[in-house]
């Protein structure tokens, strides 16, 4: 849990509630033509992308009242469903930040 604590104060303090999951996209290599031109990633749009796994939130309660844990933890390297809407979306600095709801995330990727 040091390791969330040392990436959170480096992100606003964020804690996610419920099984909502904070990541910090990676960046994709650029993509270059068989003519040699460089595609940067802003030419393409993709639904699912990869980033990093900085905070989780502490899951969701099922009806019992018992806590169902997130099947990932932080540093894990994610593909996500990157969300559409610009209120899950943040910046700090240079960082672009996703809040993302666990059912996003498609794989964890080793």
């Amino acid at each position: 849990m040091l390791i969330a604590r040392i990436i959170l104060k480096h992100t606003m303090n964020l804690k996610p509630l419920s099984s909502r999951v904070l990541i910090e996209l990676l960046p994709e290599e650029a993509k270059t033509t068989q003519s040699g031109i460089v595609l940067p990633d802003t030419v393409e749009k993709k639904e699912q992308t990869k980033g990093l796994v900085i905070a989780i939130g502490p899951g969701k309660t099922n009806d019992k009242g018992e806590r169902i844990a997130i099947g990932v933890k932080v540093g894990d390297k994610v593909l996500f469903n990157k969300p559409w809407s610009e209120d899950k979306k943040m910046k700090e600095g240079s960082k672009e930040l996703f809040l993302v709801d666990e059912e996003d995330i498609l794989a964890i990727i080793e």
